[in-house]
């Protein structure tokens, strides 16, 4: 059985990509939580976190949003490094950095019972269509 990290309730994990989802910085939470160093984090793919049980319907629907230019919200089950996971509900921001760079913001809380039970099923049927 895998082990879930449950967030604690002022947990706020936050990461910032380039374009292309590489990971250009990530707060102290989300190393913690997924069990990263930070300069294990710098540099790769934000995916690096994903769940075996997340469709890939939901990445497509975050992905075609934030390119557009707009913020999308959602429910994510994330892996961490042991292989364990945890659920959060996440905000994704499109930003322009200070050096000019196009990007992405990435915050993120915890995701009460009631929201990843809803969730699990939506995933699940999701996947058993993929």
């Amino acid at each position: 059985m895998r082990k879930e990290t449950i967030l604690e309730e002022n947990t706020f994990l936050v990461s910032e990509t380039d374009e292309k989802g590489i990971i250009k910085f990530a707060n102290s939470d989300f190393c913690t939580i997924a069990e990263y160093s930070l300069n294990e984090l710098i540099g790769k793919p934000h995916n690096i976190v994903r769940d075996k049980d997340m469709p890939k319907a939901a990445f497509r629907s975050l992905w075609e949003t934030v390119q557009k230019g707009e913020i999308w919200t959602g429910y994510v089950k994330n892996a961490t490094k042991s292989g364990g996971f945890y659920w959060v509900f996440a905000t994704v921001y499109p930003f322009i950095a200070c050096d000019g760079s196009k990007g992405y913001l990435s915050c993120r809380r915890k995701a009460s019972k009631e929201e990843i039970k809803k969730y699990e099923k939506i995933y699940a049927k999701l996947l058993s269509e993929e």
